[in-house]
């Protein structure tokens, strides 16, 4: 049902259409350098609050403007019809009409550049929402003194700047418990500007070196966020979970994607390569689990090193960008992780923003938004497919994947599916060793025949030409002998003895 491994590699540059994603498209469109981000619409967080800000500001201004008109028009309406309250009764039905139609306009302006602000009706259902078990009540606090012990802790070290971040911090979450009413976009810009805040101060007025701002901005976005997590991760406002059962479903209907469709350099058959998907699709799923968006970037990075040993460990060498992608799909399309678009937009929102625009934690965030992107408008064209077999696979008419594989009962373990793979690769080995014992015999009867051959050869060719043996001839006399026959020699020198 789908091209071999051959017409693959010749469709390579087709493939990779669909999944290939240039370094470049995932730096902010501003171009500042940083990293952007789908849901900023490309820009990175500090380009983005400047668009944000200019649009607000045009609105502020667009809403002055509105009142004097309205204001103006009411004092005209007034002046000429002082006499009846009625008039004046339609001159106010009428100013609150206007104001609804121009209210109406620019909201519905907005929200094409904006995400929706919240609703009354669902602040309303948040107001009558049952309220959480007694057991979540105490884990919650329970986390929450923990973390507001080891912030404590943290900030003795600091000494008087430690005094102004706790001062700020406790400032800073008792002007948000009066903003619930707020929308989720104010409160995040509220966040963002938090941060901000205390960075500069540290910076200017403490005078703390980079490195210490850092890690204090951690400690604080901990704290804060452990405090503030129940009241603005997936809010009933947005239509986040909406989103997240959107993304689930989406996911669950492409389970028939192979890692040969996406081009996935991973071998599972590698014991090492299996362990190390395992421990990506792990950190992706344990990312929910984290009250804090710095700890759910680290499980974000976490799944993305696995993912390059993986990819290292199968090719022999290192992994490229190219390769990290298709992977981190195939990983997020095996591991469905919970609440997927909830995380995204938890970190988003409440991150500290440095960590988003630069380094390892912010490449990784990108790239993972860019996969979920991409599972969301996935297409036949994108996995090399024609239409019809694409249309086949999601309705589950028919599947790509091995018969092997469909041939286990889904009430089957994974030990025994692991124990009858590995009876076939050691069936496959057998024949292997088979192969190479008859492929060895077969060389040693060739040696032998060779011998026997090159021995038949010298024997005939001896047969043919015979060699004739002539007997040694006498050797000639010593000089120092006694035969001296015919000698013409002269006698020996006789020594002689000089008188001195």
């Amino acid at each position: 049902p789908f091209s071999s491994c051959g017409r693959r590699k010749m469709n390579l540059k087709s493939e990779r259409r669909g999944i290939h994603v240039d370094q470049s498209e995932l730096l902010c469109k501003k171009g500042c350098g940083y990293y952007g981000n789908p849901a900023w619409q490309g820009f990175c967080s500090k380009c983005w609050r400047e668009e944000y800000h200019k649009a607000r500001q045009k609105q502020i201004q667009e809403d002055w403007e509105l009142a004097e008109r309205l204001q103006r028009e009411e004092e005209e309406a007034y002046a000429s019809s002082q006499s009846t309250q009625g008039a004046q009764s339609l001159t106010f039905s009428k100013f609150e009409e206007k104001k609804t139609n121009e209210k109406t306009r620019k909201v519905t302006t907005v929200k094409k550049f904006f995400t929706a602000s919240s609703r009354a009706g669902a602040k309303k259902e948040i107001q009558e929402a049952k309220a959480p078990s007694p057991s979540i009540h105490r884990q919650a606090s329970i986390e929450t003194d923990r973390v507001s012990k080891e912030f404590i802790e943290f900030i003795r070290t600091y000494q008087k700047p430690g005094q102004d971040i706790y001062k700020q911090c406790k400032l800073f979450l008792d002007t948000m418990s009066h903003k619930r009413d707020l929308s989720i976009e104010e409160q995040s810009e509220c966040a963002q500007d938090f941060y901000q805040n205390v960075a500069d101060r540290l910076q200017t007025r403490w005078k703390v070196p980079p490195e210490k701002v850092e890690k204090a901005m951690d400690e604080v976005e901990k704290y804060i966020m452990t405090r503030q997590y129940k009241y603005v991760f997936c809010p009933e406002t947005t239509d986040d979970e909406k989103k997240d059962l959107a993304v689930q479903k989406r996911i669950r209907a492409l389970h028939w994607v192979t890692p040969q469709m996406l081009c996935v350099p991973v071998s599972e058959e590698i014991p090492e390569v299996s362990d190390m998907v395992v421990k990506a699709i792990t950190d992706i799923i344990e990312m929910d689990s984290k009250r804090v968006p710095r700890d759910k970037l680290a499980c974000i990075t976490k799944c993305s090193k696995h993912i390059f040993n993986a990819i290292k460990i199968t090719k022999n060498e290192p992994a490229s960008a190219d390769d990290f992608l298709p992977t981190l799909i195939y990983i997020v399309l095996k591991g469905n992780p919970p609440r997927l678009q909830s995380n995204i937009q938890y970190i988003t929102r409440f991150c500290n923003p440095s960590r988003l625009m630069t380094g390892e934690d912010g490449y990784y965030f990108t790239n993972l938004c860019c996969a979920v992107a991409f599972i969301e408008k996935l297409d036949a064209q994108s996995l090399n497919l024609s239409q019809e077999d694409f249309d086949r696979f999601m309705t589950g008419q028919t599947s790509p994947k091995k018969q092997e594989s469909d041939s286990f009962s889904p009430d089957v373990c994974l030990g025994v599916k692991q124990m009858c793979k590995s009876l076939d690769l050691l069936s496959q080995l057998n024949e292997r060793q088979e192969r190479i014992v008859s492929e060895a015999k077969k060389l040693e009867k060739d040696l032998i025949d060779w011998t026997e051959g090159i021995t038949k050869e010298v024997e005939d060719i001896v047969e043919k030409y015979p060699l004739e043996i002539k007997p040694k001839s006498q050797a000639l006399a010593a000089i120092d002998s006694e035969n001296v026959e015919n000698d013409k020699l002269p006698p020996p020198l006789q020594p002689q003895v000089y008188a001195g």
